[in-house]
């Protein structure tokens, strides 16, 4: 019996209104509503704190002021107490009266300055809360976000089991991580019905072009056979041949759009040096010289796929080389907190226009369908399919004197 899988945890409950309603309840939580009631609650409390603490001032200042009088009055004469407070010894009643006005003056500013001195003290303790207390209720208002965005980032890394399950209030926020785990699941059920028809795919296009070339190659071993019949069957065996790397080809091609999600170490000079193994036979019929140092560059991902990296890009070079004293200079080192595979070979000169071109499915230099024994023309883009799902990219350069310089950098 299959293992079950287990249970997905509940979700909390979908909103109880329709976000296509027109017409919605007005009391809903929203969150304009909620931010409106928040700031205009702190602007309220702020203006009472701070119409509060100006009125203490300013009952002290007054206090002050009446208990601290600019002059006294003893045995009938009237004498100043401040320094700055100068009454007539002698004089009418109208000049001893602006006398006291200009004391009683001088005063009042006094308090008014030490009045607006402590208002504006009070002010910026206010603000310095008042600027905490929001960052903190802003923080507290857009934590769904955060939430919302650390999913996404999740998700980007092919985790698409991966859902906000948002619970609270009805608001928008929650209707916007309901809407992006509607989502999720509607590009769960489509990734996985490619992952089976890859699948499917794969079986069912091997199948008969293994049939076929076992076939053709009991037909062409058989030496009873007539010369047109075996040169026959050469020709269908290396048609077969053909559309076998084609399949294999759009199939990987299929496979490597997307993340890789099991990861481990891989050494890239090891995955250039096996590339180069497998290519050093051909090379050697071609008359093309393999070299270049390969540092140690450790890099995480499926080595599989970095394996056919180096591989199409050796076998590119190698096929589009030079007709005699040709070479192709593979190397791989670590720089910068990245691994770096570089293919650089001699051959025909390529126009800079031409080099986006290369990388597209079944286009090759100068011109549009494959019609050589070289390949298929999905190798540069299987190339570069691969080097995304890893994080990295290819960037083609071309050669001065002929060739390409391919660089390949990945994340370490």
């Amino acid at each position: 019996m299959a293992p079950t899988s287990a249970p997905h945890p509940q979700a909390p409950p979908k909103p109880t209104w329709d976000p296509r309603d027109p017409v919605r309840p007005l009391l809903r939580p929203t969150i304009r509503i909620r931010l409106t009631l928040l700031y205009g609650g702190m602007f309220l409390i702020a203006g009472i704190l701070l119409l509060s603490i100006i009125y203490l001032f300013t009952a002290q200042a007054l206090t002050d002021s009446a208990a601290q009088l600019p002059f006294k009055i003893v045995k009938g004469e009237v004498q100043p107490t401040t320094s700055w407070c100068v009454l007539p010894d002698t004089g009418t009643g109208e000049q001893f009266n602006e006398a006291v006005s200009v004391c009683l003056g001088y005063q009042s500013d006094r308090a008014l300055d030490n009045l607006l001195r402590r208002s504006l003290f009070a002010l910026l303790g206010l603000s310095i809360v008042a600027f905490a207390f929001g960052y903190a209720m802003a923080g507290r208002v857009l934590s769904p976000l955060g939430r919302i965005t650390r999913t996404a980032r999740q998700v980007a890394g092919s985790d698409l089991a991966r859902r906000i399950e948002l619970d609270g209030p009805d608001d928008e926020l929650k209707e916007l991580a309901d809407t992006f785990d509607e989502m999720l699941e509607r590009l769960e059920r489509a990734f996985s019905a490619q992952h089976r028809f890859v699948a499917n795919a794969s079986h069912e296009l091997r199948t008969p072009l293994a049939i076929n070339r076992t076939l053709l190659e009991i037909h062409v071993s058989d030496p009873e056979a007539p010369l047109a019949l075996q040169q026959l069957g050469k020709t269908l065996l290396a048609t077969n041949e053909r559309s076998e790397q084609l399949v294999e080809g759009l199939l990987l091609l299929a496979r490597s759009d997307n993340q890789i999600i099991d990861r481990k170490a891989v050494d890239l000079a090891e995955v250039a040096s096996r590339a180069v193994d497998q290519t050093h036979a051909e090379a050697v019929v071609k008359g093309v010289e393999i070299r270049g140092e390969r540092a140690p560059a450790v890099v995480q991902g499926n080595g599989v796929l970095l394996e056919r990296i180096a591989l199409n890009l050796l076998q590119n070079a190698v096929r589009y080389n030079v007709p005699e004293g040709g070479w192709v200079e593979v190397t791989t080192e670590a720089e910068d907190g990245q691994a770096v595979l570089v293919v650089s070979n001699t051959g025909p000169v390529v126009p800079a226009y031409e080099i986006d071109n290369l990388f597209e499915p079944f286009r090759r230099l100068r011109q549009e369908r494959t019609g050589s024994d070289k390949g298929v023309g999905l190798g540069l883009s299987i190339a570069r399919s691969v080097a995304r799902a890893h994080g990295g990219r290819i960037i083609a350069e071309p050669r001065e004197g002929g060739g390409l310089v391919m660089r390949v950098t990945l994340p370490i």
